[in-house]
């Protein structure tokens, strides 16, 4: 379960669409999709290390020059394949970062947003110009890049799966009011929290035990993980709270209840 591809879902690709009805060929395809390039990773990954050495290069290299390979034996040329893949990386990368910068700016947006435009305060609505918010996503990332990408994807991960169990909470509530059964997301939903919880306990220990120890200390590297790592436990915390309460305390049915009145 991907917490960042749920915001995209739900935030982006819920907008291009014409019809609800169809959300399922479209979300269904999609997974297909990224099953088969799944899929593809693992090949290249297993041909990579042709001859039992790894080859030299970027990973970027290394793994145009695999598909590039892998490509060859279908008998199109290797060097065109490797351009070509070379190319689908690079925008891979490029509108990924986009997608992540939008959504960012979205979720800063709304945490600040409140009734209507003309009623929020000055400041209420500084924080929600589009502008301003996207300023501060783009600098607390500049900010995590700096300490290096093997020390911000733990937090990466964890932030997802946190998103990934908002989403579960979010699913459970909607089938309760709309009269449909969602006991089948609370051992997964559970489950996300559980790992989330322990992956950020663990961050945290490892963190302070470098204080404790006397370890060396980076402030812009541990330091900046011990912040979103605290953060991220009270967002959890909140998030379950809330969602619990939520659910226990919506009727079974009540949307179609009010619909129906």
């Amino acid at each position: 379960m991907s917490g960042f591809h749920s915001l995209v879902s739900s935030g982006t690709s819920s907008k291009t669409v014409s019809n609800e009805k169809d959300m399922l060929f479209i979300g269904y395809g999609s997974m297909l999709i990224e099953s088969i390039l799944a899929v593809v990773s693992l090949i290249v990954v297993g041909a990579a290390a042709t001859g039992g050495v790894m080859p030299k290069g970027t990973p970027f290299q290394i793994f145009a020059g695999a598909v590039g390979g892998f490509m060859g034996m279908f008998g199109l040329s290797a060097h065109v394949a490797t351009c070509v893949i070379t190319m689908c990386v690079s925008a891979l990368a490029l509108t990924t970062l986009d997608s992540v910068g939008r959504i960012g700016r979205m979720c800063f947006q709304e945490l600040f947003t409140s009734g209507k435009p003309e009623e929020m305060s000055g400041l209420q609505k500084v924080l929600t110009n589009k502008y301003f918010a996207t300023v501060i996503t783009l600098f607390f990332g500049y900010l995590l890049c700096l300490g290096g990408y093997m020390n911000v994807w733990p937090l990466f991960g964890a932030a997802n799966q946190l998103c990934a169990a908002l989403v579960f909470i979010s699913l459970s509530v909607f089938l309760k009011v709309t009269g449909r059964q969602g006991w089948m997301l609370y051992v997964p939903m559970g489950f996300m929290f559980a790992a989330t919880m322990s992956a950020l306990a663990m961050s945290i220990y490892g963190i302070v035990n470098k204080l404790v120890t006397g370890a060396p200390f980076g402030m812009l590297t541990d330091g900046l993980q011990l912040v979103v790592a605290i953060a991220l436990i009270i967002l959890a915390l909140l998030i379950a709270t809330n969602g619990l309460k939520t659910l226990c305390g919506s009727k079974a049915g009540s949307k179609n209840e009010t619909a129906n009145a």
